[in-house]
């Protein structure tokens, strides 16, 4: 698997990350350790947490379409999860937090709901809607960003959402031409690390 799909950046705050704060209740300084030696081998060497999870599932012969499972496990994921969730207590920052939360929680039930057209043409709709409302939060959000600067950074973040956006709005209809949903799979993980990047620039630029 290459390290430009999303999984690579998603398998850290989706799978581990939250497996770190459960080991937290029994152990907070192994909890600490580990999360912090993830984070910094992460940066320095991005993939190798992917890497050591699709080790531990080839030494036990598992086969696990990691697309689906990151995706899935996305639903799971806590909202107040600080790694991508904005401090800032005005109303703007806030409502950002509940739309990329929503948004991040419905495309988790893409592969529950996938294979139930009338189900899953609900779920596009809702898709369509979040991802709307999403936008609507960042340019609200945008009036509070200090410097010319930050705003461009902000302004080149949602064009990178939108441009993505609309691949994930071409996935759908060569899905429902070719039946591929692990296209779909990937479409949405890419939408959600999109998601997350826009709350990272925002708080790069205010926090």
């Amino acid at each position: 698997m290459s390290d430009d799909t999303p999984v690579t950046t998603l398998i850290l705050p989706v799978l581990i990350r939250p497996i770190l704060s459960q080991l937290e209740k029994q152990n907070v300084a192994a909890s600490q350790t580990l999360r912090a030696a993830f984070t910094k081998v992460e940066a320095s060497c991005p993939g190798l947490t992917l890497d050591i999870v699709l080790g531990i599932l080839k030494q036990g012969e598992l086969t696990v379409n990691m697309n689906e499972s990151i995706l899935r496990l996305q639903g799971s994921v806590s909202d107040t999860d600080v790694e991508y969730r904005l401090n800032r207590s005005e109303d703007a920052f806030q409502e950002l937090n509940r739309k990329s939360a929503a948004l991040k929680r419905i495309l988790s039930r893409i592969p529950d709901e996938i294979m139930d057209r009338k189900t899953f043409l609900e779920t596009i709709k809702e898709i369509a809607s979040a991802i709307k409302k999403l936008l609507d939060a960042v340019n609200e959000v945008n009036a509070f960003i200090p410097g010319s600067t930050g705003k461009q950074a902000v302004e080149q973040r949602k064009r990178e959402f939108v441009k993505y956006s609309k691949k994930f709005s071409n996935t759908l209809k060569e899905y429902f031409k070719e039946g591929q949903a692990n296209s779909v799979f990937v479409s949405a993980l890419y939408l959600i690390h999109q998601t997350n990047m826009i709350i990272t620039t925002v708080k790069n630029r205010c926090e």
